[in-house]
């Protein structure tokens, strides 16, 4: 970045002669911010935490994958203006025509409508057209999800935004590190129990909303130090809508309350699946 001072021919007016700045562009593997190249529907709810960078100086620059998947693969994004600190994100990008098929099953999207039926048969057929409108509604069901659930109170990473089918979110932490996932971790009693609580408090939040996660395990909870934080979402379904809405819901419980059973915590599933449907209906 350079400042330029103006300099004055002898017949020029300085009423017309401004100072500028030169903004060094994007290099290899940056490019500048589309934060408000997005609709508005596309950003994030408000109000905004504090590190989500809205510059419109600002460069993302590539740092790397931190997780590739099925569906989609997540990057490492730093968000910053030149000599500020910058804000590194979570950049979770679906695949399009290349991909082959989403392993996600057909139950999950039951209840939900395609208005487009050329689309509908396209994804039926599995062509690359099909292939790529998979990619975006599963990219839209999450970016909803988390939209929906961050407002609730539900302990899910913020959406900062998306733009086709890349969603760019707040990365988990631990000591400058991503949070590891729940099914690696092995905490003590009094942490155990903890973590549990805030899984109880949070599937009864999502339950009382008609929100069921769906594909919920060990592997989709981050371990943020004291902090459980769910995660992986574009498969959420609705608990009424959905005809396996509540086989969806005693799986969740079942997946969960295994793990911590097997670490050494007395809990139930079928109560806790008790519990989420009292508190659904």
């Amino acid at each position: 970045m350079s400042t330029h001072e103006p300099t004055l021919a002898p017949d020029q007016d300085p009423f017309f002669v401004f100072d500028f700045t030169t903004v060094a562009g994007p290099g290899d593997g940056q490019r500048f911010t589309t934060y408000w190249e997005v609709e508005p529907l596309c950003r994030g709810p408000e109000p905004l935490p504090d590190w989500v960078v809205t510059d419109r100086a600002a460069l993302d620059t590539e740092l790397g994958i931190l997780k590739t998947g099925k569906e989609a693969d997540v990057f490492l994004l730093e968000r910053a203006v030149e000599g500020d600190p910058g804000v590194v994100m979570a950049a979770k990008r679906y695949r399009g025509e290349e991909h082959r098929s989403f392993h996600r099953s057909n139950a999950y999207v039951e209840g939900r409508r395609i208005r487009n039926s050329r689309d509908t048969r396209a994804m039926a057929r599995k062509t690359a057209h099909g292939r790529a409108v998979a990619a975006g509604q599963w990219a839209n069901a999450e970016w909803e999800s988390l939209q929906r659930l961050w407002t609730l109170g539900v302990p899910v990473p913020y959406p900062v935004q998306i733009d086709g089918t890349e969603l760019l979110m707040e990365l988990i932490t631990v000591d400058g590190e991503a949070a590891p996932r729940l099914a690696r971790t092995r905490p003590d009693r009094a942490l155990l129990a903890s973590y549990f609580e805030q899984l109880r408090e949070a599937m009864v939040t999502m339950a009382s909303a008609g929100i069921v996660h769906g594909d919920l395990s060990p592997y989709n909870a981050l371990a943020a130090g004291d902090r459980l934080v769910i995660i992986d979402l574009p498969q959420v379904v609705d608990l009424v809508a959905n005809p396996s809405g509540v086989e969806f819901l005693m799986r969740d419980c079942h997946n969960m309350c295994a793990w911590f059973v097997a670490r050494g915590l007395d809990v139930d599933e079928h109560q806790l699946f008790a519990d989420l449907l009292s508190n659904a209906w």
